[in-house]
């Protein structure tokens, strides 16, 4: 292939004679895919019919989309250990988060196919179906069964939002604002990680009674807040038809269409990765609570058909899938693969330390109330927005990302080596605030230059399904991380329990390892709680000290993230803007500056 000249040169990353940066190859074969989804040419009509108010409309649905699914974040996570805990099983927190966790990661390629082969707008009125059909179902529990049913339907419209909202932000900014804006959607957690304390405390309340109501609110909020969003999107798309920019499509058979949707969004592939990571990861959490525990017929069935049926999917994506949800260039793309493993190593490390986190912090600081507890659980979330903006700010002027990224990473990794000696009793108030606003810096960082580099490596058509699938690693990441935490915690608490304890009787260390809430009513200085928080101190370092080490693979990946250069197009490999139209002179413009680099 010829040397690329300098109006291509942002088809690369930049390099430089003495750079030590691995280049990327720039075979066409890595960019040679099939004619855009019918979704993603009305997202480039849509682009084109976008003016003043109307844009102004698009940027407010944006906002609020982005504001509820804030809201939703900072507020109910901290309601399920009251729910589990007025069930009595408080342990089985993990187990619900992993199956939560699970539908997260496989529910991010299903909701970004279908907003190709559908329309965003379509994509964005099945996430709302989803949401609150599922918080209706939270709401109206009375068993831990009913409760795990309604969060896996709910987390399929949880999920779909995140990742539309990321993928309808790649849809209508250039590379060069890519990072701020995306930093800018998380903006909503710094106000709700204060407002949302006062909503938590107001919705438990002093008897911590009050979850149902905390949860089935957001099936009226979720409603009014994505209306603006999906009302826009379809006009959008109307006046595009309107004006000519888009051809109507020939009607087909129903049966048709469902059969083109199964096979456009893998459907079997994803039935088989679900399927292997729910059956491998879940024993873990379950086998303390079962019949023979380890022994029990159902914990050795699932290990075993675990491993068969990721096999299994390896096959089928290789051999067999018509449209597999991993191409091959993807698999050859290192921006995608190494963002996706980054992302994957961060999060497990990340739920190592934050499976438990709230329910350690309310046993081992006995003087914080629930809104203290909620403003602690929200830090992180604040410093990740905050330092995410700051990183994008200097993206936009910058044009580079990497650097930031192994910075990032470094931040992160100290935050948590730091959380082991200042865990609970061990460290005061401001230590353990000071560790999470550290990890949120680094953290905040990472997340947003991988996701804005993995972007920037492929054309438009395919950055929803590559948004879709680092995110799909990176939450499965999160599935192992839960799952660990929560096998460290059932396969070790009751034995710290009964030593910290001795005591007490085997039914009340039962009794206290199924409920926060017990623990809680235990007088600070009594034998029982200073017992406790002896208990919870050792089992949280057994998980820090994994965290560590896990946080340092991520690290060391940065170091081979291909740079690529963050122009004024939509893509880094195409020449063409956000309403998919060639953009000769900009092209010409940002070769210049790299040359000049």
């Amino acid at each position: 292939m010829s040397e690329p000249n300098t109006t291509d040169v942002e088809k690369r990353p930049v390099t430089h004679p003495s750079s030590s940066e691995p280049s990327v190859s720039h075979d066409d074969a890595l960019f040679d895919t099939p004619d855009a989804h019918i979704g993603v040419k009305k997202v480039e009509a849509a682009a084109k019919v976008y003016r003043g108010r109307t844009k102004w409309f698009l940027y407010l649905g944006i906002a609020f989309a982005s504001y509820i699914y804030s809201l939703d974040g900072t507020t109910t996570w901290t309601y399920l250990s009251w729910a589990q805990s007025s069930f009595g099983k408080h342990s089985l927190i993990a187990s619900i988060q992993v199956a939560q966790a699970i539908i997260i990661a496989v529910g991010k390629p299903i909701v970004a196919k279908l907003a190709d082969v559908t329309s965003r707008p379509v994509a964005y009125s099945s996430v709302l179906f989803f949401y609150v059909i599922g918080y209706i179902v939270i709401a109206s529990a009375n068993k831990t069964n009913h409760l795990a049913g309604g969060i896996v339907v709910y987390a399929m419209g949880y999920t779909g939002l995140q990742v539309l909202t990321s993928i309808i932000v790649a849809d209508i900014t250039s590379l060069q604002y890519r990072g701020l804006v995306q930093g800018l959607t998380s903006a909503p957690f710094i106000l709700n990680a204060f407002v949302s304390a006062f909503i938590s405390e107001s919705v438990l309340g002093p008897t911590f009674s009050g979850w149902r109501w905390g949860y089935g609110m957001f099936a009226i909020l979720v409603p009014v807040a994505l209306a603006p969003l999906i009302i826009t999107l379809f006009w959008a798309e109307h006046a595009a038809y309107k004006r000519g920019y888009l051809e109507r499509e020939k009607s087909i058979p129903i049966t048709e269409k469902i059969k083109r949707a199964i096979i456009d969004t893998d459907a079997l592939g994803l039935i088989l990765l679900s399927a292997g990571v729910a059956l491998l990861l879940l024993p873990l959490t379950l086998a303390n609570n079962a019949k023979g525990k380890w022994h029990n017929a159902s914990m050795i069935a699932m290990i075993v058909l675990g491993p068969i049926f990721l096999i299994a999917f390896g096959i089928y994506e290789w051999k067999f899938s018509p449209k597999p949800l991993a191409p091959g260039r993807f698999l050859r793309n290192p921006s995608v693969v190494i963002a996706s493993l980054i992302g994957f190593f961060d999060f497990v490390s990340f739920y190592l330390t934050y499976t438990y986190l709230y329910s350690f912090v309310y046993i081992t600081q006995p003087n914080w109330s629930v809104r203290q507890l909620t403003y602690f659980a929200n830090t992180q979330s604040v410093a990740l927005t905050v330092f995410a903006i700051m990183a994008g700010v200097i993206m936009r002027f910058t044009h580079r990302y990497k650097w930031l990224l192994v910075f990032g990473l470094t931040v992160r990794l100290a935050g948590v080596g730091m959380m082991i000696h200042s865990r609970g009793a061990r460290g005061g108030a401001a230590e353990l605030v000071i560790n999470q606003v550290i990890q949120g810096f680094g953290g905040g960082i990472a997340s947003l230059t991988t996701g804005v580099g993995s972007q920037a490596s492929v054309p438009h058509r395919d950055v929803a399904i590559v948004t879709a699938i680092v995110l799909l690693v990176t939450e499965i990441g999160g599935v192992v991380g839960n799952a660990i935490a929560g096998a460290i915690w059932s396969n070790t608490m009751p034995g710290q329990l009964r030593k910290h304890l001795p005591f007490l009787s085997d039914e009340e260390v039962s009794t206290l390892f199924g409920s926060i809430i017990t623990v809680g009513t235990y007088a600070e200085g009594s034998p029982e709680r200073t017992g406790a928080i002896a208990a919870y101190d050792e089992v949280m370092k057994r998980m820090l000290i994994a965290a560590v080490v896990i946080a340092v693979i991520p690290l060391v990946l940065s170091f081979f993230m291909p740079n690529w250069y963050l122009g004024e197009v939509q893509n880094a490999v195409t020449e063409k803007n956000i309403a998919g139209e060639k953009e000769e002179a900009v092209n010409a413009k940002e070769g210049r500056k790299e040359s000049e680099a």
